[in-house]
């Protein structure tokens, strides 16, 4: 019956809604999108600060936060099964089970932190190591490589409360509570930012650390963005009740670890090997030189500033489509499914417009050399110009997702990853003598492949799915 949906809604109904649809969707897409484009921005401001101490101060940042960009991704995978779980049990009104996730979750970020603390303690300089490449001898290796490590042993005292932080506001967000980690997150933001100005360059009398500083910045955000979000969480349990005795037991049923860990372990395996299929691409691009690497990392703190739009968009897919699923409305979702999809899309073409004018503007500020900004640019504008392709696979992964298609979201997102793009990048960057920009565009537009599959699966309607009725 609801494959025949399509067929009885005429088609401008079912990808456009009304006032009150894109109303709702507001209400809940804007303070993500507020938050996440603050804490971008704070970042490209973060990144240009480090940029003004030296190219290589930059440079080894950027290799340090990819690293734990893996470990970042690995956190919002682990809670992201019980996420699913989560929404569609507030969907249900059953804020028992809301628990027994919020509990699960702090289980799997324990496991996560320890694991990656193992990792980047006994293996970071081989890790970074991996991203140098310079022929030219001038010793810029090893500067890179010592700024990279004392960068990365400090943010590894941010790993905890980013975890935690995680926890929350994941929570808050999947009970239709988005405006609390919006705050929190402003607030981390401006603490970074200024802690930047105070440390990296020491004025007012602080100390001048460089890159130290930054990273110093970074874990004082986080735990001032986790103090902000528990405290005032616990403050109004009347209002958030899922915190009403969630830590009188660590009990969650092991049933419902099951059920999780069946729908969550795919998700998990899925941002882990997709966030290292994201560092492996930036691995092959490495191997052009240090040039590249500076500005891939220009490029990369631009675009995500811009990507927040489409990115917020899939978690308010998650949301509203999960709830759907939970109160087993599944006419519903699936309405909802396409027009989240298409106002994405008319969303990323907006930013498109937008990102291609600024992009040769932006890079002018970083204190480097003429061939780094002129790299950064043209890769800004190959980004822009896929950006529709990245916004309608993001919201067919979430829409999936919602639904609790870990094993298809798996194949569809680290699959293709894996089996695809990073193979075709390797081939492009080794065996060609293709400028690094043209294979950076053609690994790009191979996602036009994703976007066939995910058409399929959505119209399909594999993913209308209530697992908590």
């Amino acid at each position: 019956m609801q494959r025949d949906l399509r067929a009885r809604r005429p088609l401008r109904q079912l990808l456009f809604g009304d006032r009150a649809f894109y109303a709702m969707v507001l209400a809940i897409v804007m303070p993500i999108i507020i938050q996440n484009a603050i804490t971008n921005f704070v970042n490209l401001l973060d990144n240009i600060m480090v940029g003004q101490v030296g190219t290589e101060q930059m440079s080894g940042v950027s290799i340090a936060n990819q690293l734990l960009f893996v470990f970042n991704l690995c956190v919002f995978g682990g809670i992201s099964g019980a996420g699913i779980f989560s929404a569609q049990f507030f969907g249900a009104d059953n804020q028992e089970g809301v628990r027994h996730c919020f509990r699960y979750k702090l289980y799997v970020c324990a496991l996560l932190i320890a694991v990656s603390l193992a990792v980047f303690l006994l293996g970071g300089r081989f890790l970074i190591t991996r991203f140098l490449h310079d022929e030219s001898g001038t010793g810029r290796v090893e500067v890179t490589l010592e700024h990279g490590m004392r960068y990365l042993h400090i943010m590894l005292f941010g790993l905890l409360p980013f975890a935690l932080t995680q926890v929350y506001a994941g929570t808050l967000r999947e009970t239709g509570e988005t405006k609390l980690p919006m705050y929190a997150g402003i607030a981390a933001v401006f603490v970074n930012l200024i802690f930047n100005y105070l440390l990296i360059f020491g004025h007012l009398g602080f100390p001048k650390l460089g890159v130290a500083g930054a990273a110093i910045a970074t874990v004082l955000s986080r735990y001032v963005e986790l103090t902000i979000v528990v405290a005032y969480t616990h403050r109004h349990s009347e209002r958030y009740h899922f915190v009403k005795g969630v830590y009188r037991s660590f009990h969650v049923p092991a049933r419902l670890v099951k059920d999780i860990t069946v729908k969550g372990l795919p998700l998990l395996i899925n941002e882990g090997l997709w966030s290292m299929g994201m560092t492996l691409l930036a691995q092959c691009y490495s191997v052009r030189g240090l040039d590249v690497v500076a500005a891939m990392n220009i490029s990369n703190t631009i675009s995500n500033l811009f990507a927040v739009t489409f990115l917020s968009m899939g978690s308010a897919t998650a949301i509203i489509v999960g709830q759907s699923l939970g109160a087993s409305d599944m006419e519903g979702a699936k309405i909802q499914a396409w027009r989240l999809l298409t106002f994405s899309i008319a969303i990323s073409l907006c930013t498109l417009l937008v990102m291609n004018l600024v992009a040769p503007l932006i890079p002018r500020v970083y204190q480097t050399s003429d061939a780094v900004r002129t790299l950064a640019t043209q890769f800004l504008r190959v980004y822009a110009f896929c950006m529709p392709l990245f916004s309608f696979c993001n919201s067919a992964y979430f829409t999936l997702r919602s639904g609790g298609k870990t094993l298809i979201t798996f194949l569809f997102d680290s699959g293709y990853t894996w089996a695809i793009a990073v193979p075709f990048a390797w081939c492009l960057v080794h065996l060609t003598a293709l400028p690094v920009i043209l294979i950076y565009l053609l690994v790009q537009m191979a996602d036009i492949l994703k976007c066939v599959l995910g058409f399929i699966l959505l119209k399909r309607g594999v993913w209308l799915n209530n697992m908590v009725e």
